[in-house]
């Protein structure tokens, strides 16, 4: 059996990744190519994604005069973007095809980051305009859906843990990419006119946008000429949609929610936040470690569940959760262990677990999905090939609406910490309804699917 492409759209005519011997002997390099060039596309749109959270923080220093809440709306406004532009995206590769909408996804993100650029210099700028351009930076959020439905497509059943870890991990790894590189590169003077502050130092805000546009069109380009489509995955939305009658897509939903959704809210967040509190650290150069942990973690959290199971990683990465959260109230000022170094370990714990549940329940999504779908159309008499491509694709669409309820987090945490601020002067409030939250999924993890064993 041989992999046979089409000369001028790189189209994939027979692919059969659960026959050993064809993913040994050639799926699997077709497979890891794929693999490649998505996670470059996905990591440079997760630095489009989070740009805000680094250029939040330094608007009022370059000559803008936006409260607190105002600008903690700026990190959230991306995530709400990104979660409802994942609905459509989570359906549209098997409509077009992967390789040309993640030619098309990653190009258009050079517009909000050239945009921004400009914004970002004028300091007659509106509030109204960093609305519309962190909206538009949602977009990139929403790459994620698309990309790991379309990488899924690509590994047997067995490998799915390994692949959407890999490619949403280091996809992840965006996140604390552009918090490392944002903040360096505003101090040099190669892309635009700076801004000097008060104790001298000046800033090149705009470099922290501009510099992400050259790589997305070379990530474009990589992707039309080195991706592939596979023949016989295509499904319209009709043919999609009925994966949302499934009850387990509404609560492993709920689970993504709790890890990915807190992964990327604190990511977004967390500088924010941090600012608040310890008003005298410069948390701009230490703001990245976090999510580099947390999609480190993401990759590992995959890699385990393959071996120990889904549901086993999740349900004691919850309880993890649940603890780190809870001794977060002990570091914050004025409490029995206030200081910025238990404040800022307890949050990198948090991190770490969020990034490993966002692997976890990921595998678990996979592997549930294609095990509830293939059982369902042997049942009614299908054969086995048209139950596992079935099963394929139900799994893709499954991933990336699931995918949309998980970057809810992403809006809702940073919104919530800076709601608390301006209501009481404190997160704790907001800290509670995490708190309350990470018990409740762990509880549904255990009893829904741990003592069914349903991942296995």
């Amino acid at each position: 059996m041989s992999v046979k492409n089409h000369p001028k759209t790189s189209l994939l005519q027979e692919w059969h990744p659960e026959d050993p011997r064809f993913w040994q002997q050639q799926g699997k390099q077709v497979a890891r190519r794929n693999l490649i060039i998505s996670v470059s596309a996905l990591l440079l749109a997760f630095c489009v994604w989070m740009l805000f959270s680094t250029v939040a923080v330094n608007l009022n220093r370059v000559g803008f005069n936006f409260s607190v809440d105002q600008l903690f709306l700026l990190t959230a406004l991306p995530a709400l973007s990104g979660a409802l532009f994942r609905v459509p995206y989570s359906f549209i590769v098997p409509v077009l095809g992967g390789r040309l909408w993640t030619v098309i996804s990653t190009a258009i993100l050079v517009v909000p980051c050239l945009w921004l650029g400009f914004a970002v210099q004028d300091p007659a700028t509106p509030y109204a305009v960093f609305i519309v351009i962190a909206l538009m930076c949602g977009l990139a959020g929403a790459n994620f859906a698309s990309s790991m439905g379309n990488i899924s497509l690509f590994y047997p059943k067995q490998r799915q843990g390994f692949a959407l870890g890999v490619n949403g991990g280091l996809g992840n790894l965006g996140v604390s990419v552009m918090q490392l590189v944002a903040p360096l590169v505003i101090t040099i003077p190669f892309l635009s006119g700076g801004v000097t502050l008060d104790g001298g130092t000046t800033l090149w805000l705009a470099n922290a946008a501009w510099i992400w546009v050259p790589l997305l069109i070379a990530a474009s380009l990589a992707a039309w000429f080195g991706m592939n489509d596979i023949a016989g995955m295509r499904a319209s939305l009709r043919d999609q949609l009925p994966v949302l009658k499934v009850s387990h897509l509404w609560i492993l939903g709920l689970l993504y929610l709790a890890t990915f959704g807190s992964f990327i809210g604190f990511s977004a967040g967390f500088a924010m936040l941090a600012k608040t509190q310890f008003p005298l650290v410069e948390i701009t150069h230490l703001a990245f470690f976090g999510p580099l942990l947390g999609a480190l973690a993401r990759s590992a959290g995959g890699m385990l569940s393959d071996r120990f199971g889904g549901v086993r990683v999740t349900t004691l990465n919850f309880l993890l959760m649940t603890l780190f959260c809870a001794l977060l109230f002990l570091t914050l000022p004025g409490a029995y262990a206030a200081s910025f170094f238990n404040f800022y370990m307890v949050f990198m714990g948090l991190f770490l677990t969020a990034g490993l549940g966002s692997g976890s329940t990921y595998q678990m999504i996979a592997v549930i999905f294609r095990q509830l779908t293939q059982e369902k159309m042997l049942a009614r008499g299908h054969s086995v090939d048209e139950a596992q491509h079935t099963a394929v694709t139900d799994t893709a669409a499954a991933l990336g609406f699931i995918s949309a309820l998980g970057a809810i987090g992403g809006f809702f945490i940073p919104k919530a910490f800076g709601t608390s601020l301006a209501m009481t002067g404190s997160p704790v409030g907001a800290m509670k309804i995490f708190l309350i939250f990470y018990l409740a999924c762990l509880a549904i993890t255990w009893l829904i699917y741990g003592r069914r064993k349903a991942a296995h």
